[in-house]
């Protein structure tokens, strides 16, 4: 996993509309970068959620909200309009970010080992930088302390 300081490994994904965004596009602006496993599943959901009710808290800070999976454009599609999620939301299915970022590990559940995506919350500054970390986040608590974090940076 990334440490706070180290510069943001670059990545070009699509969008749930199939346009390719980089995070060199939001230079000169926070970024709010969260890893979650799949859409459409109950704590997933609520994260995105959350996310998405607090989306003008964020845009009112600055900050730019992007959601990554490995799910397929389709599904982000679906996933959006079904919760009218209003922040970006991009397809990693080979993924160049989900391991750039070290967020894919080895995962227990109900006793089976597993690989998959570990939830996850980066805050990237405006030069590049991963300015915060959080790993192992709770989908219900995320967006709440994430907005909390950027409050207190921006006072």
């Amino acid at each position: 996993m990334l440490e706070p300081g180290t510069k943001a490994p670059q990545f070009a994904l699509p969008d749930k509309e199939g346009k390719l965004v980089s995070l060199s596009d939001f230079l000169g602006k926070k970024i709010v970068l969260y890893f979650y496993p799949r859409d459409n599943t109950p704590g997933c959901t609520r994260q995105a959620c959350a996310f998405g009710a607090a989306y003008g808290d964020f845009q009112a800070l600055g900050a730019v909200v992007i959601g990554v999976s490995k799910d397929s454009i389709a599904s982000h599609q679906k996933f959006a309009a079904k919760h009218e999620l209003p922040f970006i939301l991009l397809s990693d299915p080979e993924l160049q970010a989900i391991q750039a970022y070290g967020v894919w590990q080895e995962k227990k559940n109900y006793g089976k080992v597993s690989m998959g995506v570990v939830r996850s919350t980066f805050v990237i500054d405006e030069n590049g930088m991963v300015e915060k970390v959080m790993p192992k986040v709770k989908p219900d608590t995320n967006a709440g302390e994430i907005l909390e974090y950027l409050r207190q940076a921006n006072s």
